[in-house]
């Protein structure tokens, strides 16, 4: 598949890359090939193919969700500014 040159500078006027007259008929090349390949790989059937979220299908060991710390709210209470309730209170700063 062939790209015109003025694909190419309309290309690079959107993506807002500088291309020299010198690189057009290259970066023209390299496109094509690219669209090529992807060209082929939709010709690829896949209607049997099963869809896969990850290529290992591996599922993640989870660890038991348990407290492995004690409590000391009240010890980073007593050295915060301020607080009410139970809870840190911040400036307000959004109006």
């Amino acid at each position: 598949m062939s790209i015109e040159r003025h694909e190419i500078e309309k290309l690079a006027t959107l993506s807002r890359i500088a291309i020299n007259e010198n690189t057009i008929t290259e970066v023209s090349q390299r496109l094509g090939s690219v669209l090529e390949l992807v060209d082929q790989l939709q010709a690829v059937d896949t209607s049997g193919v099963a869809a896969m979220s990850h290529p290992l299908q591996a599922t993640q060991r989870l660890r038991e969700d348990e407290v492995t710390e004690i409590n000391q709210r009240e010890a980073f209470q007593a050295i915060a500014p301020d607080t009410e309730d139970g809870l840190f209170l911040v400036p307000k700063v959004i109006e």
